[in-house]
């Protein structure tokens, strides 16, 4: 499996700002091209690249005030081996998160799925989720968490995202939220989904069913989507005049969206 894809921003920053991007391919993936440009009004910017404990590659730096332009590109062949499992995950993917309140669903989530566990709990959390929410663009805010979207019923893939991990966490199944390049996805976007731990390993679920998870690529992970934003400032205001994300696979797999499958 070939996978290519990229992302272009265009920012407006008010003044001195520091920037956190996360838009580069895990550490995980088999890179085989890799290029990132950062430019403010011309002047090319250098970030530091951090990698945190799941392999998310994080590019640090500060710009001052003005026009700039992010462009990355990545070749990734093959598929990535299956995600570690660390110790202190299987806590922090069982607590409630800021977006992920699986304290105040657990009533739900009992009443709901009474009596399943392992790889048929997910798929019935996943496929209860598809059944009840409808898919929206700019139906849900960016401080919507899962309570908030099984109140509203609709949302993007980061609130499908939220409520799957919610209530999986609720009945004691570690859950988290990754952000990936999704080939097939249409309209094209950065896209996120959850991961399931089941059977000592993560398992991927998407209940958007938006895109084929055998072809997904993993950018971050986290607890929600504070941990996977694909741009973080502080110090001054910006605005994002454009955004733009390619993926693609040499060819589209079929999911049947039941089979349990690793991201990879």
């Amino acid at each position: 499996m070939k996978r290519t894809v990229s992302a272009r921003l265009e920012l407006d920053l008010a003044g001195t700002t520091n920037l956190v991007l996360e838009a580069a391919v895990a550490e995980s993936a088999n890179r085989v091209a890799e290029s990132l440009s950062i430019v403010r009004d011309g002047i090319a910017v250098a970030p530091e690249e951090l990698v945190d404990m799941h392999g998310t590659r994080l590019h640090r730096f500060t710009s001052d005030a003005g026009r700039m332009t992010i462009e990355y590109s990545a070749d990734v062949e093959g598929r990535s081996e299956p995600a570690p499992v660390l110790d202190l995950d299987l806590v922090t993917y069982l607590r409630p998160s800021r977006y992920c309140e699986s304290d105040s669903l657990t009533p739900t989530a009992r009443a709901e799925f009474s009596g399943l566990s392992g790889h048929e709990l997910v798929a019935a959390v996943t496929q209860w989720v598809a059944d009840r929410l409808s898919y929206v663009p700019g139906a849900s805010l960016p401080t919507d968490g899962a309570e908030q979207t099984l109140l509203a019923r609709r949302g993007v893939c980061r609130d499908y995202a939220h409520l799957v991990i919610a209530l999986l966490r609720a009945l004691d199944v570690p859950a988290r939220m990754v952000a990936v390049y999704a080939p097939g996805l249409d309209p094209m976007d950065f896209h996120a989904v959850a991961e399931a731990f089941v059977d000592g390993e993560w398992w991927v679920v998407d209940a958007t069913r938006l895109a084929p998870r055998q072809s997904l690529l993993r950018i971050s992970t986290g607890r929600d989507a504070a941990d996977t934003a694909f741009l973080t400032n502080h110090g001054s205001d910006l605005r994002l005049q454009r955004l733009e994300v390619l993926a693609i696979v040499d060819e589209l797999p079929f999911d049947d969206g039941i089979e349990p499958i690793r991201l990879g």
